[in-house]
């Protein structure tokens, strides 16, 4: 516990957690004040993704960096599952595959092509291990093969039946391929996997305990404060003139992966490089092959209406287009940050097209 109060002490960042139950009270006398509350929710995520990144790596320094990007990606995604139950059990169901869409392309470019430029910035050359950044990076374009199927039958020929009965048996596949994935990675080939050995030497970890405590806790209360924010979240985009669609993909999809974000890039700036691809491919294939199927089979059962697994097209190629760049850029097992402003162009391009031409329905 001393080494959790000293580390908020030393950083004044996490000072900033004062505000997260100014969030609560707020909520709870000012629900009418969605600015407010958007503005609060949004800075006190920020303290909360810091925390959970100085937990996750040391839970990294005892496990290996691959089941630490593991196990941050999956507490991170717990926060965008909740949230999505939380849409899908009120039938937004449109907010709920944008916020799926926009997690994994976020995650794909974003996450990944910050933590390439931040490590670039540091060192002239970074290296990681290309197998685990190959097999994320083709589970997650299985996953896009899985959601582009139904979206096509469903656009070309709108047969509403069918895609509902062929979204269920793809659900149930794609979690197959995720769990067989993570058999194969984590179990009997695991010495594939092994980090690349370059990262630096850093502080003393925490016990293996309060990491997991802390990991516990912060992620609780990251989802917490993730419902009071997509609470708030459409009513506060109005006033900044923001799009619906902006929101869903980019906004929602931003806010939500913020706890996973610090752990990629402070990875990076240690030059653990493979910590930063585990979390951010591996958040990515696991909100595809994972996340986006269970939210599948949930409907039947919290939602008012089933959901399918057929998306707009624009996000389908968005989606697909941000595989393929995250596939070409890992594949040579060697990154420099010019590489990481190339992910992020590619993501801006996707976020000024919604920002100005959001696509209808």
């Amino acid at each position: 516990m001393n080494a959790l109060v000293s580390e908020v002490r030393r950083k004044p960042m996490l000072w900033l957690l004062a505000l997260v139950p100014v969030l609560f009270v707020a909520e709870k006398f000012r629900p009418e004040s969605h600015t407010l509350l958007f503005a609060l929710s949004v800075l006190a995520i920020v303290p909360l993704a810091a925390l959970l990144s100085v937990a996750t790596e040391s839970v990294a320094a005892k496990t290996g960096d691959a089941a630490g990007g593991l196990l941050n990606a999956t507490l991170g995604n717990l926060t965008e599952l909740i949230i999505a139950v939380t849409a899908l059990r009120a039938g937004q169901i449109m907010l709920v595959k944008a916020s799926i869409a926009g997690a994994i392309v976020t995650n794909t470019l974003f996450v990944l092509g910050m933590s390439l430029l931040l490590g670039g910035l540091k060192y002239h050359t970074q290296e990681f291990n290309r197998v685990g950044a190959r097999l994320q990076a083709s589970l997650l374009f299985l996953a896009t093969i899985g959601l582009l199927v139904p979206s096509v039958i469903n656009h070309a020929d709108g047969k509403s039946a069918f895609t509902q009965k062929l979204s269920v048996g793809l659900a149930v596949l794609l979690i197959i391929a995720y769990a067989l994935g993570m058999l194969f990675s984590l179990k009997t080939h695991r010495e594939l996997f092994a980090a690349a050995d370059h990262a630096e030497a850093g502080e003393e970890p925490w016990p293996i305990g309060l990491a997991l405590a802390t990991l516990a806790g912060v992620t609780l209360l990251v989802a917490m404060v993730s419902e009071i924010f997509v609470g708030s979240v459409q009513k506060a985009a109005e006033s900044f003139g923001m799009t619906p669609a902006f929101v869903g993909f980019i906004v929602v999809s931003l806010v939500g992966g913020a706890a996973e974000m610090g752990s990629a890039f402070s990875g990076a700036r240690k030059n653990r490089l493979d910590l930063s691809l585990g979390i951010a491919l591996g958040s990515a294939a696991q909100i595809a092959l994972f996340v986006a199927p269970v939210l599948v089979l949930l409907s039947y059962v919290i939602g008012p209406a089933p959901m399918d697994l057929s998306f707009w097209p624009g996000s389908v190629v968005m989606m697909l287009f941000a595989t393929v760049t995250a596939t070409l850029v890992t594949g040579s097992g060697r990154s420099a940050w010019f590489v990481g402003v190339l992910l992020l162009m590619v993501y801006c391009v996707f976020a000024m097209t919604l920002y100005l031409l959001p696509p209808q329905g």
